[in-house]
């Protein structure tokens, strides 16, 4: 009977190992997942300070390009008549939609009917749902 309580004494000391291996592994897990959520919600924010630093220095550029219209420098004249080009560029496709009226809807054509050479039933398919006899060609 000793070597079964020895065998039994050394199984649960080996299942309480697992148990508490198991345990820092899931805690390990739970800490990468809350890292991995914390470093997101940075790139995040990080991104979005990135946009509006975007959306000042285009702003930035706007008025600088209307404020000095007719004296840009000769370092930034290359952006602006490339700009220039682009809005001109939007004007001709805007200018090239066609209108709304002008539109007209996309109508299929309804396929044929044909008539049941059995029973004379109208369908548009194969078989006729009526009595199922093939329609023909």
């Amino acid at each position: 009977m000793a070597f079964f309580d020895e065998l039994t004494k050394k199984a649960k000391d080996v299942a309480a190992v697992a148990a508490d291996k198991a345990k820092d592994a899931a805690a390990v897990a739970a800490d990468k997942a809350r890292d991995a959520a914390e470093l997101t919600k940075i790139n995040m924010a990080i991104a979005g300070e990135q946009r509006e630093i975007d959306k000042s220095y285009r702003t930035i550029g706007e008025w600088f390009v209307s404020e000095y219209e007719g004296e840009i420098p000769d370092a930034v004249r290359d952006l602006v008549e490339a700009v220039n080009a682009s809005k001109a560029k939007i004007a001709q496709l805007e200018a090239s939609k066609p209108s709304k009226e002008t539109v007209e809807p996309v109508v299929e054509d309804a396929p044929a009917q044909k008539t049941c050479p059995i029973c004379g039933a109208a369908s548009d398919s194969k078989f006729c749902p009526q009595c199922g006899a093939p329609m023909g060609e």
